[in-house]
């Protein structure tokens, strides 16, 4: 069982309660507010060039503008696919907690996370459907951190551990999904549609990452309390290959193929190793990093 130092903090309360009246005074309804054109303009770009995976690379003075302009279709449409992964994960973990022990105080701003979220993966499963029709498939090496029946994971960890993973992980696809958001929100080189659900996301996800870092923040101090060295430093070590993944998972085979650029998973391998993939998981996770760095989490 979780402890109840949620429960006794009266700040986290406060905090809550602004957020949840927040989320009631900003509710609209997805299935009316988005207009969806039959088809969007393939001569132009559909994701901030600054955000695509060949950026800082030899491949962007390489290809044409048009070659570019399809590969940010592919990309955007690999974006919004994470998306709908993501949200899937994180809503199965959050059911599983509302109101159960331990997560008694939060339950009420759970119940407004899950409607948010659920409506966010309905219009990123729409956007990918309609503009690309399909959802690209989760690549492999996905970690999870879910609880058995018995209370633990699957590799033994505490319940404890186990949601402090669930809710950091939670936390870090967020933060990694909010950066892109807040750029092509006010980018005017993409379509409106797309500045659209990238504004609306960002709008709820404001509230989605200050209730995670709190709560994070809370599980974590309450787990050093009996957690050994072991243990923290697996936390550690676990957050920082998610991190990794995390960001890797931008860079698809699939999309490359689809874009028709030649030997996909070769140019894959490439994009990875380039000095540019780093430094744009460094401005994408630096506010990130920062956080897991201060209070702990990650050493």
């Amino acid at each position: 069982m979780v402890s109840d130092v949620i429960d006794r903090n009266d700040r986290f309360r406060g905090i809550l309660d602004r957020l949840a009246t927040k989320s009631i005074d900003d509710y609209y309804n997805p299935y009316r507010l988005f207009e969806w054109p039959d088809r969007l303009p393939e001569d132009m770009w559909w994701m901030s060039p600054e955000l695509t995976t060949t950026y800082g690379t030899e491949w962007a003075e390489k290809l044409t503008p048009e070659q570019l302009h399809r590969l940010s279709k592919h990309e955007s449409i690999n974006f919004y696919s994470l998306n709908v992964h993501g949200i899937r994960e994180l809503l199965i973990e959050v059911v599983g907690r509302i109101h159960t022990a331990g997560f008694e105080t939060p339950s009420e701003f759970f119940h407004h996370f899950i409607g948010e979220e659920n409506e966010h993966m309905w219009f990123f499963a729409e956007f990918c459907l309609r503009y690309g029709g399909k959802i690209y498939r989760q690549p492999a090496g996905a970690e999870t951190a879910g609880t058995g029946a018995d209370g633990t994971g699957a590799d033994g960890t505490s319940a404890k551990i186990q949601s402090l993973l669930v809710f950091a992980r939670i936390l870090i696809f967020e933060e990694l999904v909010d950066h892109f958001n807040s750029q092509m929100a006010e980018d005017v080189r993409l379509h409106e549609t797309i500045r659209g659900i990238n504004r609306i996301h960002h709008q709820d996800e404001s509230r989605h990452i200050a209730f995670g870092r709190e709560l994070v923040d809370l599980l974590h101090r309450d787990l050093k309390e009996t957690a050994s060295e072991e243990e923290l430093a697996y936390i550690s070590t676990y957050l920082r290959r998610y991190l990794k993944h995390s960001f890797d998972s931008l860079y698809h085979p699939q999309v490359y193929r689809d874009a028709g650029l030649e030997n996909p998973h070769e140019l894959r391998r490439a994009l990875l190793d380039s000095p540019a993939r780093a430094e744009a998981e460094q401005r994408t996770f630096r506010k990130t990093v920062r956080y897991l760095e201060k209070t702990g989490l990650v050493r």
